[in-house]
């Protein structure tokens, strides 16, 4: 037993706009982080322990912790500690103790709950940036991130559309994207769960329609294929959707799926691949959601956000493709209009932590 506690996935999850709900449902779901081990009928996926602590202000988790009326100590942690966080938080942390690393300048004590503001938006910034050093450094075995306010962190100066983009910065990669994961569950028939990523994420429509390419759109089914290859093992089946409604009907609603994206899934297929597609995108996730396919690539946000939240929307995960970290994170928002209640769920916090630790346990499986 001692060896399993040692070697169990240390997973560092950042506080998000401190505005938001990410505080209370980090303090809500703290105990929930050391039952990952329990392994579900329902779940084709047995769940590793996990070493969690947070990156944050321990004053706004506290704020959150009394909020959600759950008893647990809030234990800052000093920034001189990090090197051997492994084997220090061991024994740190537990289902009462919530070890905090202390990331954000004082102004985060003005911020207030459910307001847009410059002092939460930083705050959210410097906790993500101070988890990613760790994981870079190796220190860490994945990172779980709550959600950010874009508006609050382009105010505080910091032009990103989200966290999804800092990452692959700070990560130096370019082949990047967004995925939606979603695990074994009642909303679908797969006992391996659904993933779905995106060719084009943060940007208008009509941008996002610029930016449809078949490089593009090649290039993230290569991602979901690699991710859903490390969750099954086998080669993973893989959908695309069209942009157009109907796949284009021939051309008669666009040739975008004859110009653009059939070159992208021939290609794959040249590849060794098993894709399909284009096809429209409200009967290939009705195909999906029936245990059809493994995997989906949707043009756009949106095509893929609704579909998926439809579905099941807390158990859900946000995961980062193409980094050479583990990053998963809430399929949610700050939520602002019920931040304070103590209302907020924790499923998908719970979740994320889950799918994290699953794949940090993989990586270090020989």
């Amino acid at each position: 037993m001692e060896d399993l506690e040692n070697t169990a996935p240390v997973v560092a999850v950042t506080m998000g706009d401190p505005a938001g709900i990410g505080p209370e449902i980090i303090a809500g779901a703290w105990s929930d982080f050391f039952a990952c081990d329990r392994s579900d009928a329902s779940n084709a996926f047995p769940l590793p322990k996990t070493r969690p602590f947070v990156f944050g202000d321990p004053e706004m988790i506290e704020r959150g912790a009394k909020i959600r009326g759950v008893d647990v100590k809030i234990q800052p942690v000093s920034a001189t500690e990090l090197p051997n966080v492994a084997q220090r938080y061991a024994d740190a942390a537990g289902p009462g103790v919530v070890p905090v690393v202390p990331c954000c300048s004082p102004d985060v004590a003005s911020v207030e709950i459910g307001k847009i503001s410059p002092e939460g938006g930083d705050a959210a910034f410097r906790s993500l940036n101070r988890a990613i050093d760790l994981a870079l450094d190796g220190a860490v075995d994945a990172l779980v991130t709550a959600p950010l306010h874009k508006e609050s962190l382009n105010l505080a100066g910091h032009k990103y559309p989200g966290h999804t983009e800092i990452l692959a910065e700070r990560c130096g990669t370019r082949d990047f994207g967004m995925a939606l994961y979603l695990g074994p569950c009642r909303a679908i028939e797969s006992p391996t769960g659904l993933g779905v990523v995106h060719v084009t994420l943060h940007t208008s429509m009509r941008k996002a329609l610029e930016d449809v390419s078949t490089p593009n759109v090649y290039e993230k089914i290569g991602l979901i294929r690699r991710f859903m290859t490390t969750i099954l093992d086998r080669e993973p089946r893989i959908g695309v959707c069209a942009l157009n409604c109907h796949a284009g009907d021939g051309g008669l609603f666009g040739d975008e799926e004859i110009r653009v994206i059939a070159p992208a899934v021939e290609e794959a297929r040249r590849d060794g691949a098993v894709v399909a597609g284009p096809f429209p995108s409200d009967t290939l996730f009705l195909d999906a959601k029936n245990g059809l396919y493994d995997g989906i690539v949707a043009i756009y946000h949106d095509q893929g956000h609704i579909a998926v939240k439809m579905l099941d929307m807390f158990a859900a995960v946000n995961v980062a493709l193409g980094l050479p970290i583990i990053r998963t994170s809430v399929a949610h928002g700050t939520a602002f209009n019920i931040a304070g209640k103590g209302i907020a769920t924790t499923k998908s916090l719970i979740e994320a932590v889950r799918v994290a630790a699953l794949f940090a346990a993989k990586r270090k499986t020989p």
